[in-house]
């Protein structure tokens, strides 16, 4: 097997059907979350959906970067939600959000291993290898303050 192989395979770890490093994964914890959930903010914390809407920010600026060769996003309009105001609103963010993880772990698959050791766009953001693996390291931070902002929620009902 590839290593860029691999490592889709960790991608789609987090996002869709693992549990072998958090016990859960991004698909399997916010499925089952209401958007009244979703939404409810718990003291200074993110919400639910800031915090998806966040890591589908840089997961659509990065696939952008590998179809264009540039990198377009930044950090200062990564939490730039509009406010959701329904479920449809919601699932739609969730949709969308899945949707764009499963299409990174398939570009990922799908780049030549020596490509992986190639520098990223600009020598300052190092390789391919680095930054991917910064998109999952990233993911499983939000992933685990997703599952206990819900814990919080939940105790206070």
């Amino acid at each position: 097997m590839t290593r860029s192989k691999l490592i889709a395979g960790r991608i789609r770890e987090v996002y869709s059907n693992g549990t072998w490093i958090a016990n859960t994964n991004f698909k399997d914890l916010i499925l089952n979350i209401p958007w009244q959930t979703a939404t409810q903010k718990v003291e200074n914390l993110n919400t639910i959906a800031e915090l998806t809407f966040h890591i589908n920010y840089y997961l659509v600026g990065l696939l952008h970067a590998f179809e264009t060769g540039k990198l377009e996003i930044s950090d200062q309009f990564s939490f730039n939600m509009k406010p959701i105001q329904s479920a449809q609103e919601w699932e739609s963010l969730r949709s969308d959000f899945l949707l764009n993880a499963e299409k990174f772990a398939n570009r990922v698959e799908q780049l030549a291993d020596q490509t992986l050791d190639e520098i990223f766009i600009d020598q300052r953001y190092g390789t391919y290898l680095r930054n991917i693996e910064g998109v999952i390291e990233h993911s499983y931070y939000h992933l685990g303050q997703i599952s206990l902002i819900r814990k919080m929620i939940d105790l206070h009902k």
